[in-house]
């Protein structure tokens, strides 16, 4: 990406859209005075004849003001397409979504449910409910109504879009109130009436949102640099506020309240204090609202992303590697035999890493459903597959310690 960087620098840097502008800005001047001049009764052909080796001019310095934005734009679309050349996508002989249309339509609903695009998604689901698909698995996928509702609801045109909207909004409505409005009673009374929600989730939204208002209630002064040297009422309403709500929170957060308790004794130079990081924090309000998206949407069982923008950014990340691999294939005359797993590693974000990965040590491969990790008595974790190879049956040592152990023995685990 370094080429492309260096175009966009050496575009900003070279053209300059302002001086053109002004010699647009200085035509039209002219056109206008000349227009003038005529209704104000002067020859008309004169005015004409004055105004011509002028305007000309004008226009050329703006046409010459444009050629390096022309130049450079050219260039940059020359980088591009070096940088991302044409490539046929691949074929659409596994793809596994085909006969599934009910799974492609719900992410699409859901996408636009939570992009807050309500009517949009209404009118999509009706559409999609006055022709509802009715998929037949195939051979390579597995049936999707088999476990989940949700599926069937939106095949059989009984997905209920109105209390999904209702909810999204009310999300919006808090999150606008976080971000825009510094306001945080909204989402402090959403996250005391599911406390036992959260807390069997090990959410700390709750004391995250009582925090933040403990904060903004300390730092809450006014103009008068003098005021808080005379009277501390920022931080008298926040240990008030301290006193009302952080007693539900004493065992499970007792550092986090004392700092906050302690921080009062430096009330007149918390800036110096050091408590300065959690009283002046320009991230804490966005975090803040992150993390309540996040617990909004694991309420509703959904995650915190968008499951279309998810697929279609992994998708895009995986696209270059699939296509080298299928170029390969193609070369060798071999076929992608694996069904679980693909035959490359590709290299996603840590954030879409949302399972736990073992490979056996032994044999160097990832375990799966059917060959799932074992742990031996001492601890030691192999594949299962491994454990019968190295067992076959009867006592056998660990091929990482002296200690011996039977395959009885072994327990599965689960990551």
């Amino acid at each position: 990406m370094d080429d492309l960087r260096e175009q966009v620098e050496l575009l900003e840097s070279s053209a300059n859209l302002s001086t053109s502008i002004s010699d647009v800005q200085k035509a039209i001047d002219q056109l206008t005075a000349a227009r003038a001049k005529i209704a104000a009764g002067a020859q008309t052909a004169l005015t004409l004849a004055k105004l011509q080796d002028p305007f000309k001019k004008t226009l050329d310095a703006a046409q010459k003001d444009l050629k390096p934005i022309y130049s450079g734009l050219n260039k940059y679309g020359k980088v591009l397409d070096r940088k991302f050349k044409d490539k046929p996508l691949p074929s659409a002989e596994n793809d596994a979504l085909s006969s599934h249309p009910s799974l492609i339509n719900r992410a699409i609903a859901m996408h636009l449910l939570r992009e807050g695009q309500f009517s949009v998604a209404s009118t999509f689901i009706a559409e999609a409910n006055r022709r509802p698909p009715h998929p037949e698995p195939t051979a390579n996928t597995p049936n999707p109504y088999l476990k989940e509702s949700w599926e069937r609801d939106l095949a059989e045109g009984t997905f209920n879009s109105e209390k999904l909207q209702r909810q999204f909004a009310d999300m919006y409505h808090i999150l606008h109130e976080l971000r825009n409005e510094r306001n945080l009673e909204p989402a402090i009374q959403w996250a005391k009436e599911r406390s036992d929600e959260l807390e069997a989730r090990g959410s700390n939204l709750e004391f995250e949102l009582c925090r933040l208002q403990y904060v903004r209630l300390f730092v809450d002064r006014r103009d008068d640099d003098d005021y808080m040297d005379e009277r501390p009422d920022g931080p008298l309403h926040a240990y008030q506020y301290a006193v009302q709500e952080f007693g539900v929170f004493s065992k499970r957060y007792a550092h986090e309240v004392q700092e906050l308790m302690c921080a009062l004794a430096y009330w007149q130079n918390i800036e110096q204090s050091p408590y300065r990081r959690i009283f002046y924090n320009d991230s804490g309000w966005e975090e803040v609202a992150h993390s309540f998206n996040r617990e909004f949407c694991s309420l509703l069982g959904l995650s915190a992303d968008s499951p279309l923008f998810i697929a279609a950014t992994a998708g895009a990340i995986a696209l270059p590697y699939l296509l080298k691999m299928q170029s390969i294939m193609k070369e060798k005359r071999t076929e992608w035999t694996t069904q679980d797993e693909l035959p490359v590693e590709i290299p996603l974000p840590t954030p879409y890493h949302f399972h736990s990965i073992f490979v056996c040590p032994v044999s160097k491969e990832q375990t799966t459903d059917a060959n799932p990790p074992m742990m031996m008595p001492c601890g030691h974790v192999i594949a299962s597959e491994s454990l019968a190879k190295l067992s076959k049956g009867a006592r056998f040592k660990c091929p990482y310690c002296p200690n011996e152990s039977h395959p009885r023995d072994a327990k599965k685990v689960v990551l």
